[in-house]
């Protein structure tokens, strides 16, 4: 499955806010490193902040655990506040266009069940 990729960038998550779930119906979810505001942090899914081995960008793989997303357009604050902060959104809704700069957005599919341990992946061919 991950034969011949490069990895980019791999988190777990640490742990989850008591509001993060909220916003799984509107088909998006929030990272934030231990730098999270005290009134973010309860909407935010809690990882370590971690250098990324290259630049992400539309057309490489993001998985969740071994759910494979295509990565339709990356917003142009994504790569920096996700290895200075570990803060972007992720937006499953298959935007070929980033409307928000700190947004990365994917395929549109059904996201999995993100717990403590999830491994986030993203990877080129």
């Amino acid at each position: 499955m991950l034969k011949n990729m490069k990895t980019i960038y791999e988190n777990q998550v640490k742990s989850i806010g008591a509001l993060a779930n909220s916003f799984l119906e509107e088909k998006m979810f929030i990272l934030f490193g231990n730098e999270a505001p005290q009134d973010l942090k309860d909407f935010c899914y809690n990882i370590d902040v971690v250098e990324a081995n290259g630049e992400i960008q539309a057309g490489q793989k993001l998985y969740i655990n071994n759910e494979e997303f295509k990565i339709t357009s990356v917003g142009n604050l994504v790569n920096r506040n996700l290895i200075t902060l570990g803060h972007i959104t992720l937006r499953f809704d298959g935007s070929a266009t980033p409307e928000l700069p700190g947004t990365m957005y994917l395929e549109s599919k059904d996201i999995p069940e993100i717990e403590l341990g999830t491994t986030l992946r993203i990877v080129s061919e």
